[in-house]
């Protein structure tokens, strides 16, 4: 898939393997009402650990922003109740950096394990790929064990652990742990991820 293939492939339907059906689309501005009110479902404590508030207006409408940019690309997954997930791939404009980007996945809990972030991490690789990327990041506190061993299976490994380097949104110190994947060399082993 090449850069001007991301637009022409979306919007689309993905069926999961329990039958639902759910509506890819590249984010737009038009999406900020449906992610405050996503972020603001999540319970506590998946917003613990969210790199940046999704509950405040100004920190969406800086995604936003990063979206018409170009700085990040997101893929929007809805069904008839309203945003259920997203994946993005975030890109720093630092020319040394200009080959990395940033993964991000969020699913509402009524999706986990059932395929949906699956699918978007799947959909947001080809992404990444288009884009000239190669090689991919994902941040995370060490003590989510879950994300990390979601990412594992992905093929990506640990880099580096920053200690007490992020803040909760308690102000509670947590270490980093950095993962990064080379793109070149992902396979089909997205197949076998549980959901993030």
């Amino acid at each position: 898939m090449t850069e001007s293939d991301i637009e022409t492939k979306y919007p689309r339907t993905v069926k999961l393997p329990d039958g639902a059906s759910v509506e890819f689309r590249m984010m737009a501005a038009t999406d900020r009402d449906a992610i405050l009110k996503f972020a603001r479902a999540l319970p506590e404590e998946d917003l613990l650990f969210l790199r940046v508030d999704l509950t405040e207006e100004k920190v969406v409408d800086d995604w936003v922003s990063n979206v018409l940019s170009g700085n990040s690309t997101t893929i929007v997954a809805y069904d008839d109740t309203g945003l259920i997930g997203y994946a993005t791939v975030h890109r720093n404009a630092a020319p040394w950096t200009r080959g990395v980007g940033e993964l991000r996945v969020n699913v509402n809990r009524a999706f986990r394990a059932r395929g949906l972030g699956r699918n978007l991490t799947s959909d947001i690789f080809e992404v990444a790929r288009s884009l000239g990327l190669r090689k991919l990041t994902a941040n995370m506190t060490s003590n989510q064990h879950g994300a990390q061993s979601a990412f594992r299976r992905l093929g990506f490994v640990p880099e580096a652990l920053l200690a007490d380097y992020v803040e909760d949104r308690n102000g509670t110190p947590r270490d980093l742990v950095i993962m990064s994947y080379d793109i070149n060399g992902h396979s089909d082993s997205i197949a076998n991820v549980v959901t993030i």
